[in-house]
Order: structure tokens, then sequence, then C-alpha cells
């Protein structure tokens, strides 16, 4: 069995053993994840900022990219940079900080790459692809679910024809697949309202990961 196979395992497994409101938990924590990502929030600035930052320093745009993931990848590997944000990513659940703020600043670096190829990160479906993008090559196995082919320019257009509660769907299932990847057991325990605590999953994991979102996200954003 395929590490793909593998963590849907998991994942159908966490999503059976779970009630409807630690559903609903994830869900939220999926959008928070997002909308704290692409939007910003507290001192953590949009990603439409900081693409327009990079934008100003290189007039080269791939240029400005590679430089922004690479920002990125130093963000996560920095040590107590977890910390620093962990009131801000106080949700009701069980997931380490170090998690939430990874997945925070990957879907920002994401987006902010989407930005910077002429896409628009307001749109639910750019919003959806920076979410999948996160899974890396799951992702699109995931998409290719809904029968969305990941890493083409048609693939925003074939997201605006799902319905919206597929589209839905697709959100939560990535939600799932991104709590098992930090889940010791394949799931993390949605049950206990706690605030997020440190996790320190290790800044060379951290940085792999985010290198990954950003090949992912030039894959999945293609040049117009």
């Amino acid at each position: 069995m395929g590490t793909a196979e593998i963590e849907t395992v998991l994942e159908d497994g966490a999503q059976a053993s779970l009630g409807e409101d630690e559903k609903r938990t994830v869900a939220k924590f999926v959008d928070k994840i997002v909308e704290a990502g692409i939007d910003g929030v507290g001192p953590l600035e949009s990603a439409r900022n900081i693409a327009e930052q990079h934008r100003l320093q290189h007039a080269d745009v791939e240029v400005a990219i590679d430089r922004l993931i690479a920002t990125h990848t130093r963000l996560v590997a920095a040590t107590g940079f977890a910390t620093g944000l962990g009131g801000v990513f106080a949700l009701p659940v069980t997931i380490p900080t170090d998690a939430a703020v990874l997945y925070t600043l990957s879907a920002r670096c994401v987006a902010a790459v989407a930005h910077l190829r002429g896409y628009d990160i307001e749109s639910d479906e750019v919003r959806s692809v920076v979410l999948l993008t996160l899974l890396g090559a799951g992702g699109a196995a995931v998409a290719a679910e809904a029968g969305v082919q990941l890493g083409s320019k048609a693939a925003l257009a074939a997201l605006q024809r799902v319905p919206g509660r597929v589209l839905i769907e697709i959100n939560k299932k990535v939600g799932f697949r991104l709590f098992t990847k930090f889940g010791t057991k394949g799931v993390v325990n949605l049950g206990k309202m706690v605030p997020l605590v440190g996790g320190g999953v290790g800044a060379g994991i951290n940085a792999a990961a985010m290198r990954s979102a950003g090949k992912y996200s030039k894959r999945n954003f293609p040049k117009a």
C-alpha cells in the first residue's frame, strides 16, 4: 500500500470516528487557516501585501516568486516564531501551534504565488486550490476525484462548474488529511477543548514542507 493510499485509509478512519461537532471543528479550522493565510490576521500580513512587497524588490515575477518561497521557508524554520503567534491561532483544537502556523504561512505563500501569477485570490475556486496545494501530490488526487486536473489552466474553470456543496466537501477532505499528517495515530484528538500548544515539529521538517508547498504552488497556478 502506497503513502497516498495509507493517508486515505487514515482519513476515512478519522472521519468515521468523529462526531458532528468535531467535524464542524475541523471545517472551522480549515476555514481559519485559509482566511488567516490569505487575508492576514494580527501581525501576519496578507498574501497580497507580501506578494507586492516581493514584486517591488524584483522586477522579474518568477524571481520574486522564488524569493517569496525562500522567505517563507526561513520563517517556518525559525524557532520561536510559532510561540510568538500562538495567541493568534488559539482555536479549540488540540493540534500543535507549530502545525497551525506552518499551514497558515504555507497558505499565504501559495496564495501569494497565485497573486503574482495573476490569479484572483478572493475567488472560492482559487482558495480551494490553495488548500489543495498544501497536500502536495495528495491534493491532485483529491481534485481528480471531483474531475479536476490540477496544474492546468483549465483547472479553475473546471472548479467553477463544480457544485458549491462538492467544493465544500473537497475542502473538508483536505482538512482531514492535513489533520492526519500531524496526528500520532492517524487523527488528532479533537474532543478536548484546549488552546493550541507548542508542537516543535522541527525546523527541517517545516522547511521541507514549505518548499513542497512552494513547488506545488508554481505547478498548480501555471503562468497565464
